[in-house]
């Protein structure tokens, strides 16, 4: 049987729920993890809402920035993301701590013209009436210019093939700012319109957000780096040609990438921010020059280990889903931020922890000893595992020829079978 999805948007949740549990054919109990998670503010978030969809949220801890002690909550299902940033925060802490650089905040929006026979001269006629133009993009938005942020400059790009985009750079203050900045844009665009005799094709902010740049780095004295068998010296000098590696081939840059953003996307998330604009802009950076290139940089003169990684983070603490998100705010307690440039510190902390700690495992040990663990951890819980036979299981499972589903729950049987034998 096929449901009635028609007007899906305005039935209510109870309507909803079971126009889905018909046409997917769900049983009472798959039925029920619907309202086992159903939250009823989260209806005004996103559209033809059932359920929230949970994640596990953990605290990263060990972290140093800019003198002050913090530790960070990090949403993620992927095992030993949280161990991994809280070790090379570790690490970092002993060394004296993340330094961070933020030289200004910014957003970026375009608008794009189209079918321009003369391009540089159009640009010339909306550079010389900026001033008139961002007293429109400030009088769209005037609370913003009230609490001190609003409209800062226009740049004009010629693209080609008849193309310019108009770029307004806006100080969005505590907001990540994509709906004040487009409302300014259209706004702006219509006056450019008028200004050029010209129907703008499209008014839009940039993910590209090269105006909210973060700079983390760390110094490490060598010795800290030992791992095992591995001098310190012996460590730093493989982390930094690991790093060289990623700047020259986009096929390691991209796992390297990867890495960082595990951190800085679980604090994003935590943060109810947008974690997928802070991915494209911080990918469209990796590739500024031309070539896709590893974000951090690691470099080691035998006795000191230094990284950086700058990375554009156009964070907010208000605005958006974050003030009807409860845990969202916590979250900003629990990290102690009152300006959205603090909260962008302690992120791109985070994403140079993370890769120091992936970088020092793929060097020594390798990533697998203790991210498998983890992952049979999962894999235990799975197959049905108590946390009382979580150890018994963890061990037999690290030596078996296979480390599958249909394994783990045979080794559960057999536990279970063996502890009634005994107790009988």
């Amino acid at each position: 049987m096929t449901a009635d999805f028609r007007h899906f948007y305005q039935k209510t949740w109870a309507e909803r729920t079971a126009i889905v549990a018909e046409q997917a054919q769900l049983t009472p109990a798959e039925r029920a993890l619907f309202k086992k998670y159903y939250l009823p503010e989260h209806h005004q978030i996103i559209e033809n809402y059932l359920t929230d969809y949970p994640l596990p949220m953990g605290l990263a801890v060990n972290f140093v920035v800019d003198g002050q002690a913090k530790v960070v909550p990090m949403v993620t299902e992927e095992p030993s993301v949280i161990a991994a940033a809280s070790n090379g925060a570790k690490i970092v802490k002993r060394a004296g701590g993340f330094k961070t650089t933020l030289n200004q905040r910014e957003m970026i929006g375009q608008i794009v013209l189209e079918q321009l026979t003369a391009p540089a001269e159009t640009a010339a006629v909306i550079e010389a009436h900026q001033a008139e133009l961002l007293r429109v993009a400030d009088a769209a938005h005037p609370s913003l210019k009230k609490r001190g942020g609003g409209a800062r400059r226009i740049r004009t790009r010629v693209l080609g093939q008849g193309y310019l985009s108009v770029d307004l750079f806006v100080d969005v203050q505590a907001a990540m700012g994509a709906n004040m900045l487009n409302t300014m844009l259209e706004a702006v665009a219509k006056s450019i319109g008028v200004l050029t005799k010209t129907d703008p094709l499209m008014s839009i902010l940039s993910n590209f957000a090269t105006a909210s740049l973060v700079k983390a780095e760390c110094a490490i004295p060598v010795a800290l780096l030992q791992a095992g068998r591995y001098s310190g010296k012996l460590v730093a000098a493989k982390i930094a040609a690991a790093s060289t590696v990623a700047q020259i081939d986009p096929y390691r840059a991209t796992t390297h990438n990867k890495g960082i953003m595990n951190g800085i996307d679980a604090v994003a998330i935590a943060t109810g921010n947008d974690w997928r604009a802070l991915e494209s802009g911080a990918h469209a950076y990796a590739a500024k020059d031309g070539h896709y290139r590893g974000m951090s940089s690691w470099t080691s003169d035998g006795q000191t280990l230094r990284g950086t990684l700058s990375i554009p983070l156009p964070v907010g603490i208000v605005g958006g889903s974050i003030k009807i998100n409860e845990l969202a705010q916590l979250n900003q307690r629990l990290l102690q931020v009152d300006q959205a440039g603090d909260l962008a510190r302690i992120i791109a902390a985070v994403g140079l922890a993370q890769n120091l700690a992936a970088l020092r495992a793929l060097v020594t040990t390798g990533i697998q000893q203790g991210h498998m663990h983890l992952q049979l951890k999962s894999l235990a819980l799975a197959a049905g595992a108590t946390p009382a036979e979580l150890p018994a299981v963890l061990q037999q499972l690290e030596l078996a020829p296979q480390q599958d589903l249909a394994t783990t729950q045979r080794l559960i049987t057999a536990l279970r079978q063996t502890k009634e034998e005994t107790n009988d």
